[in-house]
Formats: C-alpha cells, structure tokens, sequence
C-alpha cells in the first residue's frame, strides 16, 4: 500500500479523541502506549484499492502516548482505519499485527458491507478489503427542532424491553420491506407503544456489534458483542449512506421523545467483539491490548473473562474510563438519549487485579457526572465470574435489576412453599435487600421476564428449556427457570390449561405492576410472545424472536388488560412515593392474611394481602389481595372511612373487560370479605360513596 500525495496534513491535536471535523477539514486523534508506529488508512470511496495510507510521523505527529494528524479538505462521509506497529509478545499482553485494519474505537458511524471475522481471526493476514471501517460523521449536522432528553424522574410507568429488530422485522408488520427490524420502523409503531401505555422503552444493545460473533455461523442477534461504543448499529437503519444510522437513530429518539417515551439503552462496556486469545483482530486488541483487557497477571497471554464470552474490558483504567465517559457523554449530548442500562455491571466494579473495588471509579464517574445528572442509570449488578451485588451497587442513584424480585414472584406464581414473606419485601420495594431507608424505591427495576430466559408466556407454557434450534445439544440457557407449564408442555389447545395459563399470565402482571419500584417487561409480552421453550434466544434472528403481529388481535383481552393496569398504576398516588411504603414519606402499609391484620407467614402459606394508605389522604386506601393457591379463598376486607366504601379495580379471575373496569365497581355497602378466584390478584380502593352513588347510578 503506497502513501497518498493527494492528501495535504497538519499536526493536528490530541483532543479531542476520535475523527472531528473542524477549521474545514478532520482532526483524527487515537491513543496507543505500546505502538511504535501509526498509520492512517483513508478511503476515497467503497473499494479497498481506493486506500490511502498516511504514516504518522511521531516526532510531530504523537503528543505523549497520543497519536494525531490534521486533513484538510476532508469532509463527513470519509471512511477510515488504522494500522499499529508494536511488539507481537502475546506472553508480555501485546499483540501488534500490522496485516491488520483497526477500527477507531471513537468512530461514530461504522461500515461492515464487506466485513469477515474470519480474516480477521488469521494473524498476520491482510484485511484491509474485510475490515470494519470508521466514517467522519459532523455530530451537530442535525435539526432536533428544539428536542431534548426528556430527564424524568424513576417514577414512570412500565419500561419496556425492546429489541429494534426483531420488534418490526416479522413479515406481518405491516412495514414496508425496507423499514421492517428498522429505526424508521420503530417510529411506525410508537402508535401501538402509546396505545399500550408505555412512557420508557429500554432498547437491546444498538452500539455496533459483530454480527458474525455467535457460534456455529449462526447469527448474534441480541447484539451483546459490540465493537464501537459511539456508532448506532448500521444494520438497523434503512438509510444505508455511510452516515445514514446516525441521523434515522436521531429521527428515532426525535419521534419517540415527542410521543412522551424515554430511551433508554442498553449498553455493553464489560467486554467486546474481539473475544479470548483466539478471537479476532477489529480494534483495542491490535491497538493497545494491555490497556483495554484485563489480562492474567502470571500469564499475559491469556485474557481475564468476567463476562463469559472470552475478555473483560479494564475498565477502571484512566484511558478506558475516558472512553466509556465520553460515550455516554456523546449518546446524552448528541444522541439525546434518556439512559442507560448497563449489561453484566458488577464488571465495571473490578480493578486491574481483577479484584472488586470498594469505590469503583468509573461507577462514581458515572454516578456524580454532571452531564450525565438526570439521566437513568440501572446496572445489571451482577457478572459471569460470580460477583452478585443487586443489593450493595455503589453509587447514589444507580437504580439496578432486581434479579431477587424475579426469582421471588416466579416461585410464589407457581405455588411453592416458603415464598410469602420474600414476596412481602419484593411487594413493598425490596427495603430489606437495599438496607438504606432513605434510598428511593423506584431505583428497584421490577422484572418478572428479560431477553435473557423464558418470555412471559413460555414462563406459564414450559417445564424446561428447549434450546435444540441453537445447535448447542440444548446444554445453552439457564436450567433453573421457576416455570410452570400448567399441566402441559408447550402450545396446547386444552381450554383448561389455556384459562389457566391466562389467569398466570394476568397474575403476574398485576404482582408486577403493583409492586413499589419501576416495572420492566419484555415486547409482546403483552401479547404472549413465545420463544417455543427456548430460554436463550441470542442467536435466533427469525420469528422465534420477532415480535409476531398477529398475536396483538388473537390476544387482544390480555393486552387491553395490560394497558387498563398500566393506567391504573399512572394514576395511583401510591405509585409516586419518593420513600418506602411504610417508612417516613410513603404510605403506611398494613399487612393481611385471609383475616385483616393477621398475615399468614408460615412456609405453607399461599395467600397475602396488603393495604396501602397515606396519612394525609385517609380517604385514600388500596387493598390488594394475592392467592396462589389452586383454591379459591375469602378474604375479609379491613375497615375504610365511614365516607368511603370498597370498590373493585381488578380481579385477574374476571373475563375480559371485567378483569380491570374501566371504572372501579363500588361493592354493595354490606360486603365484609371477597372470595379471590385459585391462583387469582383481586385489586380493591377506596371510593366516596357519594361518587360510588352516582357511578351506580350511571
């Protein structure tokens, strides 16, 4: 490859990092320590042969470990790489190839048309013409009409679980071919998250990710293998110019943003595409390798792996957390997104020993940045090497997954022993796993399902997990899953199973909503998307994963159920405490069994009931009563103000529309207990009777 002439270049600066384009032209600016040598790779169109290399003199073009050079002329749409020269000593942790196209780790736009993994796995093989490539993208070449991140408080409704993809990509969408699995195809369906009710959508990882990462030839579909943490994934987007994602990721954020929905993302910084030692070559490995994995201490060669897919990325190493900060920064400030969901986060908590920090410093810069204030931060605080801290994540405001909350409700849904006073504590926002009185309870994310494991409805359809489509023997995917087939395994036209299947389904997503923190459920499970049994659908781009639009009319009594639940939740008090129910500033909460105040804590227990009331506001009660026994039971109801009277908000036992009225039904005045159908939420509040009159009346 023979060095340009054509293109005329500065110095340049070290900030800031990445290719920014200034003073008519684009500063491009990359860090290396190890490297010996730095070229720049610019392409004037598509084809590889169009390649120009720029050979970075270091004498003026490295500023301490910074490497940097100014071109003048160049504009957006410019595709570029790198290439570093350095040592090749995997036992010392550096692994310089100089056959190899890196890709900057600060690109904002990616190109993967002609992308190989598997030349990018052959050391000392050329990949210029299969290699990922930048593109110089102009972040302020865009009119927001007047649109900002939204910076709501936790106390929202439902977050929704979102895959791009798969959520338009099923041929009955509706869509256009060319906008199906789409962000311009989001944007078609914000009718439908509005109808459903949902204010927050938390989207699958949308950084730029390997495509070709998952075992098998299969493909990665979730999208857990990123390589560039600035860019919008390009397959994602129906503009295929070279700058196109960026601008439909905006148009997307724009649309959803002016329907009331936050965006929040989920974001993969525990690790990357480049994998164990023998992993391919894109990007941090080839261009500082010990700076940005943590490797074994006494064998450098090899890759330390907290993340189960084959590195940990260093992240509490100054360079790393710069990086990390900066993008969070840039997808706040230019991307104009809500939040962040941070995938396998007890990683980021790991020192260079690999051991847990006691104060994380990226956790804190996180916490504490300034831009970053108002944005939602939720950590899956756990990893792949054992580290489980869902009650102890540093931080002020960290909101975190609340994996206990799952397991609990899951177990008591199903009917098993010894679950009631656990579901107690996950009810009224886990205070006993968070300790601190003072914390906000809506920085507990509720979930009862997630991408990762059964879809709700497989959760009430399946015993055990059926994972053959994934070529792995079904040994893939979490063996423990608390379901409960309800008799049957899989799809069945048994009515019996079926009611009780939907009576399950509607239980668990009253638990759900009606439990003090921030509900999260996973797309279509409104509509009883299923997997067909498969609890770890990474690799399934097809319809075992896509959103099937057919099931919104075949099951549309359980979605209204949900949308009627969802509104009930918005527009309950209770669901707006800034404290724990039952400590100062939240509501007082009474416990009940199938008598008022007599609760039944023993290990065969299956029955609980609750009052919510806020001392200002006596008028104000919610009574909620669980049964998850396979019998009906009565429960008698406490006392209300003689001003008030009982009137009933949902019963998950009623049919459709009677499962949640479009008004509460106020109780005749003499009711002195309800009988909660087997496995069965009833839903009580308090109402004038003057109101309750009228509504009879009406």
């Amino acid at each position: 490859m023979k060095n340009t002439t054509a293109f005329r270049t500065e110095r340049g600066t070290p900030a800031p990092l990445g290719a920014t384009m200034r003073d008519g032209g684009v500063n491009f600016s990359i860090y290396s320590h190890h490297a010996e040598s730095v070229e720049l790779v610019l392409f004037d169109k598509r084809a590889a042969d169009s390649a120009k290399t720029l050979r970075l003199d270091p004498l003026s073009h490295r500023t301490d470990n910074y490497w940097h050079v100014f071109v003048p002329g160049l504009r957006a749409g410019a595709q570029y790489g790198y290439r570093m020269t350095g040592p090749n000593r995997p036992d010392d942790g550096l692994r310089f190839d100089s056959s190899k196209l890196l890709l900057d780790p600060y690109a904002r736009e990616v190109v993967d048309d002609d992308y190989d993994r598997t030349i990018a796995s052959q050391p000392d093989t050329p990949n210029t013409a299969a290699a990922l490539r930048g593109v110089v993208t102009d972040p302020d070449a865009y009119d927001w009409e007047g649109d900002e991140p939204l910076r709501r408080t936790l106390r929202g409704g439902a977050i929704y679980e979102l895959h791009v993809r798969g959520f338009t990509n099923h041929p009955n969408s509706g869509l256009r071919r060319r906008l199906r699995g789409t962000y311009a195809g989001v944007i078609e369906k914000i009718p439908y998250l509005q109808q459903l009710g949902i204010d927050a959508v938390e989207l699958l990882p949308v950084f730029h990710f390997d495509r070709q990462s998952a075992p098998g030839g299969r493909p990665n579909y979730w999208g857990y293998e990123p390589v560039a943490f600035f860019a919008p994934h390009r397959a994602y987007s129906s503009n295929q110019r070279p700058t196109g994602a960026v601008d439909e990721f905006r148009d997307m954020v724009k649309a959803l943003h002016r329907a009331g929905i936050e965006v929040i993302l989920d974001v993969v910084f525990n690790h990357t595409a480049e994998d164990g030692a023998s992993g391919p070559t894109l990007s941090m490995r080839g261009i500082d390798n010990p700076t940005y994995y943590l490797l074994d201490a006494q064998h450098q060669a090899r890759y330390i792996d907290d993340s189960g897919v084959g590195n940990t990325l260093n992240a509490n190493h100054t360079i790393v957390r710069r990086l990390i900060m900066d993008s969070l920064r840039y997808w706040v400030q230019h991307m104009h997104v809500d939040g962040f969901r941070f995938d396998l986060a007890s990683v980021l908590s790991r020192g260079e020993d690999n051991e847990p920090l006691a104060d994380p410093p990226i956790l804190w810069d996180i916490d504490t940045d300034p831009i970053l204030a108002g944005t939602k931060i939720i950590a899956e605080a756990w990893d792949a090497a054992g580290l489980y801290q869902v009650g102890s994540f540093a931080g002020d405001r960290w909101a975190v997954w609340n994996g206990r909350f799952r397991d609990t409700v899951r177990r008591f849904a199903k009917g098993e022993n010894g679950t009631v006073r656990a579901l107690a504590d996950a009810i009224s926002g886990s205070p006993n796993l968070f300790g601190d009185p003072d914390r906000d309870p809506m920085r507990s994310v509720n979930f009862v399902d997630a991408h990762d494991g059964f879809t709700l409805n497989d959760l009430v359809s399946y015993d055990d997990k059926h994972n053959e489509a994934n070529g792995e023997d079904n040994r893939d995917g979490r063996a423990q899953n608390d379901s409960w087939n309800c008799g049957v395994e899989g799809i069945t036209e048994d009515p019996a199973v079926e009611a009780l299947r939907e009576r399950q389904l509607r239980s668990l997503f009253a638990v759900l909503l009606l439990a003090q923190g921030r509900p999260m459920f996973v797309m279509g499970d409104e509509v009883r998307r299923t997997q067909h049994g498969n609890n770890n659908a990474y690799c399934q781009d097809n319809e075992i994963s896509w959103f099937d639009w057919d099931l919104v009319e075949r099951h549309r009594p359980l979605h209204d159920y949900v949308a009627r639940l969802l509104k009930f939740r918005r527009s309950s008090p209770f669901f707006r405490d800034e404290r724990f129910w039952a400590h100062p500033g939240g509501a007082d909460i009474t416990w009940h069994g199938v008598e008022p105040n007599r609760p039944d804590w023993g290990d065969t227990s299956h029955s609980l009931a609750f009052e919510l009331a806020h001392a200002d506001d006596p008028g104000t009660h919610l009574y909620v009563a669980f049964n998850s026994y396979w019998e009906p039971l009565e429960f008698e109801l406490p006392q209300v103000p003689a001003t008030h009277r009982w009137a009933l908000a949902a019963d998950t036992a009623a049919p459709a529309p009677d499962d949640v009225p479009a008004t509460p039904l106020p109780l005749p005045d003499d009711t002195a207990s309800i009988v909660v159908g087997p496995r069965s939420v009833s839903v009580l509040g308090a109402i004038e009777r003057l109101a309750a009159t009228e509504g009879a009346r009406s």
